[in-house]
């Protein structure tokens, strides 16, 4: 999410939503049900900004926002009847607050997707990959209805803008084209999230553990911490998502690579804290994702979340890839194009492959982090027992050492940016 002093352009608009209320289940057990699945979403999905899926905890539910390919989820009672798994765009905007916590939302009024995330979980349930856009990324914009008058003339097509300026543009219907346009895998379901939603989310869990490899000050996002592992929530956690000018070289891809952090390690917390079993908690988290995050309807659907939460619960962390959309600079160095690798992700995506990161990768970058030098060691491989029938698991995409990222159970370090 952007920073308080930086300028938007554009009027924010907004998809038009469709109406509904979802039907009150009385029994306290479904209640608890519901919440549970939430959580398991959550464990895997949670966008450096919130999460992947909500529920109307009673009443709290908000309009559902529009998407084309939505009705792909007709008739799917279980994920793992999708040719290709499920595939959810999460959008974090810099829309302020109506509380002026972060501007005046008046005079602050664009609305950027400062935070685009796509999430891809596996046909077969066996691994998930999270990539990450930059908010910089020049991209091409298909013709998308028009948010303010769904049934009159389209926006037309553009090419050469950032990403960040599609949500303004078009709505969110309009970002999720435009990742797919992008990386050639059809979207069917996403969300949007505002400032407040990582703040309550952060809350609800009992803090997120980060670590820093140096002190870290950035007084625009408020950012102020030492090195040292830290448990952070609230307007902490949040500063630590939008921090960039702390971080890293002070670009945006450092700010990625935060939000990774962050993300790997609220997903530990939350399958290792006994949080599954704790019924208040579970409610606090639910409640604080359904009151901050709008959803597509067909994931506003109790038995799709369901479905989707029984596909997550069980997934290694290990096989939960996050993944920096690989690019590289313009000429200039105001903006980043997909660079060759870009293709590489795509095709992983596309026919549904796990992928394995390059050990060296996050060294290779002025952006990246360090391995925290007080987590244990990764476990020895176990020698294949030569009695066991032949291992069936899908093909490996290797992804070269120009693709930043990490896996879920991975533990790295926030590095400073001395600038």
């Amino acid at each position: 999410m952007s920073d308080p002093g930086e300028q938007h352009e554009g009027t924010a608009q907004t998809p038009a939503p469709r109406h509904g209320r979802m039907p009150r289940r009385g029994a306290a057990s479904t209640y608890l049900k519901l919440a549970a699945s939430v959580v398991a979403v959550l464990a895997v999905s949670t966008a450096g900004v919130a999460a992947f899926a909500a529920i109307d905890l009673w009443n709290s539910f908000k309009p559902p926002l529009e998407l084309e390919n939505e009705a792909i989820l007709d008739d799917v009672p279980d994920i793992g009847a999708m040719d290709g798994g499920l595939s959810f765009v999460l959008v974090g905007s810099d829309k302020r607050p109506a509380s002026g916590a972060f501007g005046d939302p008046e005079e602050e009024s664009g609305e950027l997707n400062d935070v685009t995330m796509l999430l891809h979980i596996s046909q077969d349930h066996s691994h998930v990959e999270v990539v990450s856009f930059p908010r910089d990324l020049i991209v091409s914009v298909p013709e998308c209805p028009d948010p303010a008058d769904p049934e009159g003339e389209p926006l037309s097509a553009m090419s050469g803008v950032k990403l960040n300026s599609v949500l303004s543009h078009g709505g969110f219907n309009c970002v999720a084209s435009t990742i797919e346009a992008l990386t050639g895998v059809t979207i069917q379901a996403g969300g949007i999230v505002e400032f407040d939603g990582v703040a309550a989310l952060s809350t609800a869990v009992g803090g997120v553990e980060v670590c820093l490899a140096e002190r870290i000050d950035d007084d625009y996002s408020g950012l102020h911490l030492d090195a040292g592992t830290h448990s952070i929530s609230g307007y902490d956690a949040l500063a630590f998502l939008r921090s960039r000018h702390g971080v890293g070289d002070g670009s945006d891809l450092g700010r990625i690579s935060n939000q990774q952090i962050f993300l790997a390690s609220l997903m530990r917390t939350v399958k290792s804290g006994g949080t599954l079993q704790d019924p208040v908690k579970l409610y606090s988290i639910a409640k604080a994702v359904t009151s901050n995050m709008q959803l597509t309807s067909e994931v506003q659907d109790p038995a799709r979340l369901v479905s989707i939460a029984r596909a997550l619960q069980d997934i290694d962390l290990s096989k939960v890839a996050f993944i920096q959309y690989p690019t590289g600079y313009n000429d200039d160095k105001t903006a980043v194009l997909p660079s060759e690798a870009a293709a590489l992700v795509n095709a992983a995506l596309q026919a549904d492959r796990p992928v394995q990161l390059d050990p060296t990768a996050n060294e290779n970058t002025e952006f990246g982090t360090v391995a925290d030098p007080a987590a244990p060691p990764p476990a020895e491989p176990v020698p294949a027992d030569p009695a066991d029938p032949p291992a069936t698991s899908a093909p490996v995409e290797s992804l070269p050492p120009d693709v930043p990222g990490q896996d879920g159970d991975d533990v790295r370090c926030s590095t400073a940016n001395a600038g």
